[in-house]
């Protein structure tokens, strides 16, 4: 972890019930082509423009916002209300996993994170495994093929044994929808005319209930030894990048109802429920809590994150200041 890179805790309040409030400050590459500079806030007919806008430099904000207003206010409210701002969300949950260890989490008794869903309530998500492999083999040059061993080869060989047991795999949960699979990342040598010594493959699962991140880990395990008992010629390595398991919500917990209320009085609109098929950084907080857990991610958003020309809804991300500063007033009872 960077050492100039730190969590942010914050609270306001005091005993119980403790309602945590969470985002993470760090954001994705400006990539792409932007029709306005990606490191400088820029409003245009009702929305604001910039990197990490909608994810989630507006959820964060807003939730920063309605503490400090509520508190300004001297509105009374019951309990503790705590903000937990966390770095490296975008590549592994570090800070979460932080604040947890540190113990954070332990008298939490419910968490609200400002992921941009938009005027909808994520109550459950799928999790998410990075997987690293490697083959060892020995370079040689292609016109002696026999001298060497084909590293790129044997990884086609096992990753065909993997795709076999898992990559046709049709199971779909009920909340988040389908399991799925892929290999994104392959890597060997560079010299066209030699027998590659070494290659690495990465894979992504986003997983289920199910076909957990564990059965997927003991899949790949296992395959890997029964083809390196085939030849001495396999010899694999794996290494597990992100380990998040899937995060289960109850639809009937009373953060959602509530959240829902609160949602519709200031938007004027349905708020609906859905399992999402990414991950958060509920899968660290939320891992020694029970499934009906009271959890929601409801934050300002839309579907331009990660992506050129990121944005957030002016309107919005004010109706998410309120929401906010209703569910801390009103919080857990």
């Amino acid at each position: 972890m960077p050492p100039h890179r730190a969590n942010l805790v914050a609270e306001i309040g005091n005993g119980h019930p403790v309602l945590a409030f969470s985002g993470h400050e760090d954001v994705v590459d400006a990539v792409g082509d932007w029709n306005t500079e990606p490191f400088q806030l820029t409003g245009k007919y009702g929305k604001l423009y910039g990197r990490g806008t909608c994810d989630m430099k507006s959820g964060v904000a807003a939730m920063i916002i309605a503490m400090i207003e509520l508190k300004q206010s001297e509105m009374p409210f019951k309990g503790t209300i705590r903000l937990l701002i966390t770095l490296g969300e975008e590549v592994g949950e570090f800070g979460a996993e932080q604040l947890t260890e540190q113990g954070f989490m332990d008298d939490v008794d419910g968490l609200i994170i400002g992921e941009p869903t938009g005027y909808k309530i994520c109550y459950a998500h799928k999790g998410s495994l990075d997987i690293k492999l490697k083959a060892m083999g020995k370079i040689a040059h292609s016109s002696m093929p026999d001298l060497g061993n084909n590293a790129l080869q044997n990884m086609l060989d096992l990753v065909t044994l993997i795709n076999q047991e898992i990559g046709d795999t049709e199971i779909v949960d009920p909340e988040t929808g389908k399991f799925l699979f892929n290999f994104t990342v392959m890597q060997g040598e560079n010299q066209v005319n030699s027998i590659p010594g070494t290659t690495e493959v990465q894979l992504n699962s986003r997983t289920i209930d199910d076909f957990s991140n564990k059965k997927v880990i003991n899949i790949i395990e296992n395959t890997i030894k029964q083809l390196e008992k085939t030849d001495p010629k396999y010899q694999f390595d794996m290494e597990i990048l992100m380990n998040l398991p899937p995060v289960d919500g109850d639809k009937n917990n009373s953060l959602i109802k509530l959240g829902q209320k609160i949602g519709e009085a200031v938007t004027d609109q349905k708020i609906p429920l859905f399992g999402g098929s990414y991950t958060t950084d509920a899968a660290k907080f939320l891992v020694d809590k029970p499934d009906d857990f009271p959890m929601i991610i409801f934050g300002p958003g839309n579907q331009s994150l990660h992506s050129s020309n990121e944005y957030i809804d002016e309107s919005m991300y004010f109706n998410f200041i309120e929401i906010y500063k209703q569910l801390m007033i009103e919080g857990l009872k």
